[in-house]
């Protein structure tokens, strides 16, 4: 009797403890602006937010508490990113292979210099640029399914996404090298 009473008091507080509550997307939060390393961050809702520019990837965070309030899972198919609201659905595509996952933004950063997006292991490992580090990418706001959606709060990989056309693919790294060379992206 005793051993049953201890379980459901340590049951109970498992679920009172913030960084264990249930995964959800409502409500969507913009955020008020915030200054990392003296440069000042301003989230907005961006539907057509379509950008190019590298991604990088973390995990030894595990456990802590991400930007919206979750538990972050380095396995799991997630990211961070300076201003969309929290969560954003997102599309990332390597420019070296034109591999395409759908992404769940649900913490802040990145805070290195040239990067648009950091991905969670699990992200990097679906995308294939897990070993490199970092990688060129696109970033594109989407609006997917709520299966795929559920999938990625549950942690899961969302169903393949085709892959990148070469037209589209070779489009692609035709302005992201352009961009490099105007200033407009960070190099590395």
């Amino acid at each position: 009797m005793a051993a049953t009473i201890g379980l459901a008091l340590a049951l109970s507080a498992c679920a009172s403890r913030p960084d264990y509550r249930p995964v959800s997307d409502t409500p969507v939060r913009i955020g008020k602006p915030y200054t990392i390393r003296g440069a000042t961050h301003v989230p907005r809702a961006e539907s057509g937010y379509d950008v190019l520019g590298y991604a990088s990837w973390y995990g030894n965070e595990s456990g802590n508490q991400t930007a919206n309030g979750e538990r972050f899972r380095p396995g799991g198919v997630t990211a961070a990113h300076k201003t969309l609201p929290l969560p954003t659905y997102v599309e990332v595509t390597a420019l070296s292979t034109g591999r395409t996952i759908l992404v769940r933004v649900n913490d802040r950063g990145p805070f290195s210099r040239g990067r648009i997006i950091d991905l969670s292991r699990g992200a990097a490992e679906e995308l294939g640029i897990r070993a490199a580090g970092h990688a060129a990418v696109r970033v594109r706001v989407v609006d997917p399914p709520e299966r795929d959606r559920k999938r990625l709060r549950d942690g899961k990989t969302a169903r393949e996404r085709p892959q990148v056309d070469r037209r589209t693919l070779d489009h692609l790294q035709a302005q992201f090298a352009r961009g490099l060379r105007d200033g407009l992206i960070e190099g590395q």
